[in-house]
C-alpha cells in the first residue's frame, strides 16, 4: 500500500524501501570505516557522509548496502545521472489520476523522513545544480527545501547517507563545497585471491570449479596489471560460460572453449592478451613523459642543446678529433 507522510498541508507519497540482504565478503576494515562514519558519540556530535571510491565493478554500493543491513535500517538507492535535476532528487510534482497535482518523494528524501540509509549511486555523474540542493542536508544544518512542493524538511535523528564514485572519465567534477561535505574518502581496493574466490563460489555456487579458478587467475592478473576487470565482469562472465555449457546437451562445449568464448563475448578480444592491453592502456593514459619544463617544448631530452642537459654551456670535445672518440657514443654520429 501507498504510504503517505504529511507535511505543510503538503501530502508527499513516499518510495519504498530496497527489501535485500546484503552480505559483504573479505576486506571488514572498510566496512568497519563506514560504520564509523555513521556513529554519533555525543549528542553534539553528527553522522558523516562518506564517498566511497574505486573502479566499476568493485563492490562499492554492495558495501553501503551491507553497512546499512548491520545497522538494521531502510535502505534507499538513488541512481544518479547526468540529466538528474533537483526536484528529481528532492520531490517530484506528478498529475494524478483526478487532475490535481500529487507529489512524491525520491528515495532521499523518504530516507531523510523515515530515518533511513540512502545511497546516491555513482554521484559523480550528477550536475552541480542538482548537488547545490543538498548542500544544507550534507552539513549541520541537516535539511532539504524543495522548491516545487514549497517546504523544507528536517533529517530524521536516524538518516545516514552515502555517496559512491567511479573512477572514469564520464563524470562531472563535483564543486569543492560539496566535496568538503562529503569526508572522509574512502578508497576500495580489489579484493585479494581468496576473497575474490569466495565472492564468486557465494554469487555463483553453481559454477564448476575449475572455470571459477580460472577465472580468478583471470582476475588477478589482472588487478596486478593495474587493469579495470572487476569481480563484476567476473561473475557476467562465469555465468554466460555456464548457460553455454547447459544449452545444448548434445553437442556440449568443452569448458576450456565456453570460457574462452565467454571472456571475448563479455570483456572484448583485447582482454584474451592481458600483458597487450596493460602496455596500451599505459601508453594511452600518458606512458611517456609529459614535458616537465619550457626547454622540453623545443628539444628531445637527449639534445646537447637542451637547457637543462648537462652538456649545455660546457665546451664539448670535438668529434673529428681521434683523440676523443670515446668521447662520443655511436648515436651521437
Amino acid at each position: 500500500m501507498d504510504e503517505t507522510f504529511q507535511i505543510q498541508n503538503i501530502n508527499l507519497h513516499l518510495s519504498k524501501p530496497l527489501e535485500m540482504k546484503s552480505n559483504w565478503i573479505g576486506q571488514t576494515e572498510i566496512l568497519k570505516q563506514v560504520l564509523a562514519c555513521w556513529l554519533v558519540v555525543d549528542q553534539d556530535d553528527q553522522p558523516l557522509t562518506p564517498r566511497l571510491v574505486g573502479p566499476p565493478g568493485i563492490g562499492k554500493t554492495q558495501l553501503a548496502m551491507a553497512a546499512a543491513d548491520q545497522r538494521q535500517q531502510e535502505l534507499y538507492i538513488y541512481q544518479c545521472t547526468a540529466d538528474t535535476r533537483p526536484e528529481d532528487l528532492l520531490i517530484t510534482p506528478v498529475l494524478a489520476e483526478s487532475g490535481k497535482i500529487a507529489y512524491h518523494a525520491s528515495p532521499l528524501v523518504t530516507a531523510i523522513i523515515k530515518g533511513g540509509v540512502c545511497v546516491l549511486d555513482e554521484g559523480n555523474r550528477m550536475n552541480e545544480k542538482s548537488w547545490a540542493s543538498l548542500a544544507p542536508l550534507l552539513d549541520h544544518r541537516r535539511y532539504i527545501e524543495s522548491i516545487v512542493a514549497g517546504v523544507s524538511i528536517k533529517a530524521h535523528p536516524d538518516f545516514r547517507c552515502a555517496v559512491t564514485m567511479n573512477q572514469d572519465e564520464s563524470t562531472f567534477e563535483i564543486p569543492d563545497y560539496i566535496l568538503s561535505r562529503l569526508q572522509p574518502t574512502l578508497n576500495i581496493a580489489f579484493p585479494s585471491r581468496a576473497d575474490e574466490k569466495a565472492i564468486l563460489e557465494y554469487h555463483l555456487p553453481f559454477c564448476a570449479a575449475e572455470m571459477l579458478v580460472r577465472t580468478v587467475d583471470f582476475l588477478q592478473s589482472a588487478h596486478h596489471l593495474k587493469l579495470d576487470f572487476s569481480t563484476r565482469d567476473g561473475i557476467n562472465l562465469l555465468r554466460f560460460a555456464t548457460k553455454r555449457l547447459q544449452q545444448d546437451a548434445d553437442h556440449p562445449l568443452s569448458q576450456d572453449a565456453a570460457w574462452q568464448e565467454a571472456l571475448v563475448q563479455c570483456l572484448g578480444e583485447e582482454a584474451a592478451d592481458l600483458n597487450k592491453l596493460a602496455q596500451r592502456h599505459h601508453h594511452s593514459l600518458g606512458g611517456q613523459s609529459l614535458p616537465m619544463g619550457f626547454g622540453d617544448f623545443f628539444f628531445q631530452s637527449d639534445d646537447p642543446l637542451h637547457p637543462d642537459s648537462p652538456r649545455f654551456g660546457e665546451e664539448q670535445p670535438d668529434p673529428d678529433d681521434p683523440d676523443n672518440l670515446d668521447e662520443f657514443e655511436e648515436e651521437d654520429f
